[in-house]
């Protein structure tokens, strides 16, 4: 109960959410018509997590990639994936050399050792490239030959994907899945921004933006996402929210027991906590409330839902179900 009387100093806040809006609106001038899910990116990223982008080619996803890097002022690199990349493509690897005194093994750090990771097309390549990965993402360290190396902070990889009907791709494993804090969906463009595009910028290319922030910032505003406020009512929200994802959970909603095989994981309730934290202070309030829950949930949870079979073909999403049981679970919280 102590937390709860801690609240972040309002000066704090505000000028934390000043700076994130000179992002959000820098960004925001690149990537048009998308603003929410340039927030939901930024809340991800501020929470030190890692984001998974699903669309079709030619949305967008790279540009925003791009953005948050000049933006932010932050080390970037980028791998294409392809079926024929391998693990040391990413991660690096030693190299035999010849020195006066004789041969000596030399390691060559890969892309992977950068602070924003631009993963793209990341189910093009093999599971066995994919999994290299791994260790990246949730420890922020590579391990080659017996050496571990720590990668520096900020660390996120952003990733994008296309959509599994699509030839040549292979669907990243749960256990990948999992290691991503949220998964979004982008979307097509609507006529009026393809309009804009098309009368004001040659070639469709976007100029990036500049610098808003620096590596030292950003570093300080992640700092800050761990001192907002997270209320026993929206800590109570998440993590039954969370059990009731699992068709075994009791009582749990009839439609989960008959949709769902595996319900999300720990994880799962962590990065909504911290994503919804990242959310409030982007708006400059010292506190989680039910709305920061609701815009990071099924992003969140929704990849980390799997459902039956049948319910995929009938076309239940778990983007879907997450928001459904969001609505009824923070009804009942508020009821109580």
């Amino acid at each position: 109960m102590a937390q709860e009387a801690e609240l972040m100093p309002k000066a704090d806040a505000e000028r934390a959410a000043a700076s994130c809006q000179s992002v959000l609106d820098a960004i925001n001038a690149v990537i048009l018509g998308k603003a929410d899910l340039v927030r939901l990116v930024f809340a991800a990223v501020l929470a030190r997590g890692h984001v998974l982008l699903e669309g079709l080619p030619g949305l967008g996803k790279t540009v925003l990639a791009k953005s948050f890097a000049a933006a932010l002022g932050l080390k970037f690199s980028r791998v294409q994936f392809t079926p024929d990349l391998l693990p040391a493509d990413i991660t690096g690897s030693y190299i035999l050399e010849e020195h006066a005194g004789g041969r000596r093994m030399r390691f060559y750090a890969g892309p992977v050792f950068t602070n924003l990771l631009l993963a793209d097309e990341i189910n093009r390549a093999s599971p066995k490239t994919q999994s290299a990965l791994l260790e990246a993402m949730s420890e922020r360290q590579v391990t080659q030959l017996g050496k571990t190396r720590r990668l520096e902070e900020p660390f996120c990889v952003l990733a994008t994907q296309n959509p599994i009907e699509l030839e040549g791709t292979y669907p990243l494993p749960e256990a990948q899945l999992d290691r991503f804090a949220v998964k979004i969906d982008v979307t097509g463009t609507d006529r009026d921004v393809l309009k804009h595009i098309i009368t004001t910028r040659k070639d469709g290319r976007p100029t990036l933006p500049s610098e808003i922030l620096d590596h030292d910032t950003v570093l300080r505003l992640q700092g800050m996402v761990e001192e907002v406020l997270l209320p026993q009512a929206i800590a109570e929200h998440i993590s039954s929210l969370v059990a009731l994802t699992h068709p075994d959970a009791e009582g749990g909603p009839e439609e989960v027991g008959r949709l769902v095989r595996y319900g999300g994981s720990p994880r799962a309730a962590i990065w909504l906590a911290q994503v919804a934290k990242a959310l409030a202070l982007i708006d400059g309030r010292p506190g989680v409330g039910f709305e920061d829950v609701k815009a990071a949930g099924p992003a969140v949870l929704g990849h980390r839902i799997i459902l039956q079979h049948t319910a995929r073909l009938d076309g239940e999403t778990g983007r879907g179900l997450a928001a459904r049981l969001i609505e009824a679970n923070e009804r009942r919280i508020i009821g109580q």
